[in-house]
């Protein structure tokens, strides 16, 4: 069985709500097998009346989220990574609402929070000690968490998959894994081969995203390498979008997105189309 093919919703919206069951109608309609939810902190009931509709459609879900400087887990104050566990275990208790498997994303420091120094080896064990504490209560709701490396412009403490595979290491939990995504890969990786072999032990969650952003396949991300590869590491999991657009001002505002790449479905429809294309090409 190929692996399972899922798009970020963040394509439209940071903000689940009913207003997104016609967008997961047809997502189902054009073949994909799951959608990713941002996870904020809306009321949990909102993700579990969205998990209601994705269930009845036959969808599954994975998840995503990310912690600012007052939750962040690689924080020196004992406080801030106290509220950095209580925040990580809402977003867990609203994944699993939902009915994700994953919850994935940078959560293993603040997002464009920087030192202006480079990564400490005590904050790589703040965060490690904080991910572990999560992954504890992850293992409850039956949630693996993949923590994601990032570029240089919105993260310092973890760029590339041997960082994140030390940080995966050091939190020594069997729930916290790791996830590659191919857009951040694209400016801090050598050589993708390389480092999604380094990743491999502990992979969990990947997102196909091109390096602009726009519909995978358009750009120059190379694929014929990436899917290769994931075929040679018997790659089972998750295969998921990740896209953006202006459609949600304020999302975008956030994450430095300011012109549009491709409309909306047509990252859906084509991106999957490709997909399947590498997919059937390297059996994975």
């Amino acid at each position: 069985m190929p692996s399972p093919i899922g798009f970020n919703l963040l394509v439209w919206t940071a903000a689940i709500s009913e207003k997104m069951n016609p967008i997961a109608d047809r997502l189902k309609t054009i073949g994909y097998d799951g959608v990713e939810c941002f996870i904020d902190t809306q009321e949990v009931d909102v993700y579990r009346q969205f998990g209601d509709h994705l269930k009845q459609l036959g969808l599954l879900s994975t998840c995503v989220t990310v912690v600012g400087p007052d939750t962040n887990p690689a924080s020196d104050s004992a406080s801030v990574r106290a509220q950095a566990v209580s925040h990580l275990k809402g977003a867990i208790d609203r994944a699993h609402a939902l009915g994700a498997s994953v919850l994935c994303g940078p959560f293993h420091s603040a997002f464009a929070t920087f030192t202006r120094r480079e990564p400490q080896p005590d904050e790589y064990a703040h965060s490690a000690e904080v991910l572990h504490k999560v992954g504890d209560y992850a293992r409850q709701a039956g949630i693996i968490l993949a923590p994601e490396a990032l570029n240089r412009f919105e993260c310092y403490l973890c760029n590339t998959m041997t960082q994140l595979l030390e940080l995966v290491r050091q939190t020594d939990h069997p729930n916290v894994r790791a996830m590659f995504d191919t857009h951040h890969a694209n400016m801090e990786e050598k050589h993708f081969p390389d480092a999604l072999k380094t990743i491999a032990p502990v992979l969990a969650h990947v997102h196909i995203s091109e390096n602009d952003r726009g519909t995978p396949g358009s750009g120059h991300i190379p694929w014929d390498d990436t899917f290769r590869t994931l075929a040679e590491l018997d790659y089972t999991g998750w295969m998921t979008i990740e896209a953006f657009t202006r459609n949600d001002v304020d999302f975008a505002n956030s994450i430095n997105v300011w012109r549009e790449f491709s409309q909306p479905w047509d990252i859906a429809e084509n991106g999957l189309k490709f997909i399947k294309m590498m997919q059937e090409k390297y059996a994975v």
